[in-house]
């Protein structure tokens, strides 16, 4: 029997309380144990911290358990694949050398079960985020980052995660809707032969059909919980709550 494709975004670890993202990193370990038998690639579409920055012998503190899954993972011969959120603009070769992960900075394109798939994290797409469209490229600059890692980094890393969370907050009270950008890009991917497009960001969970195509946003693990799973070219939007999926 043929074992699923996963698919997860926006976990944001580190967002919250300590208790509140130690019962976060709860739920989300008891998923990717659940899963692991059925999986044969799992893929991260951005954001699985809220904060990641990654000096040449440093990186952030805590979570230990949720790398140490996702090397299980690897170890095991799980293909792992992770799209660079907009909370990820500061990974080096960690999540690659270290953990086996395939890391990706710009959106691409797969093909799995005959199905042709476009990634996207989802970040740049609404037209009225002028903001974050001209911070970007700033951000991800090379000689930005190097500069960056002149800090030490406990000074370096509590101001990134202030800013990152400072950050979320502001577009958080946004309401750019689905039909900002988002849909229109995955329209657009559809009519150039995409059958699925993927996105997060949005932090909204959405399954919509689009000519003969289909648009999913995977939400998040903040409140909702949500994920996708492709099984023999089926591809379904599901929610994790205790211990189980549930349509």
């Amino acid at each position: 029997m043929q074992k699923s494709v996963y698919f997860i975004s926006d976990v944001h670890l580190g967002l919250g309380t300590r208790s509140g993202e130690r019962e976060k990193e709860n739920r989300l370990l008891s998923f990717l144990n659940a899963i692991r038998d059925d999986c044969r690639e799992l893929f991260i579409l951005g954001d699985l911290f809220d904060f990641w920055f990654e000096y040449k012998t440093v990186i952030p503190k805590g979570f230990h358990r949720t790398l140490s899954a996702i090397q299980e993972y690897t170890d095991g011969g799980i293909p792992v694949k992770y799209l660079a959120g907009n909370h990820d603009f500061w990974m080096g070769d960690f999540f690659h050398t270290e953990l086996g992960v395939d890391l990706y900075r710009n959106p691409f394109e797969i093909e799995r079960d005959g199905k042709k798939i476009f990634l996207h994290h989802g970040d740049g797409l609404a037209r009225r985020d002028t903001g974050y469209r001209l911070i970007k490229p700033v951000l991800r600059n090379q000689v930005n980052i190097w500069l960056y890692r002149w800090l030490h980094p406990d000074l370096g890393v509590p101001l990134a995660r202030g800013s990152s969370r400072s950050s979320r907050k502001y577009t958080g009270q946004k309401d750019y809707g689905e039909t900002d950008g988002m849909v229109e890009f995955a329209k657009g991917k559809i009519a150039e032969g995409a059958d699925i497009v993927i996105m997060g960001h949005r932090h909204q969970p959405c399954m919509m059909n689009i000519e003969s195509g289909t648009y999913l946003n995977l939400g998040d693990w903040i409140q909702t919980n949500t994920y996708a799973v492709m099984k023999d070219g089926a591809i379904q939007l599901e929610h994790w709550g205790e211990g189980e999926a549930v349509r």
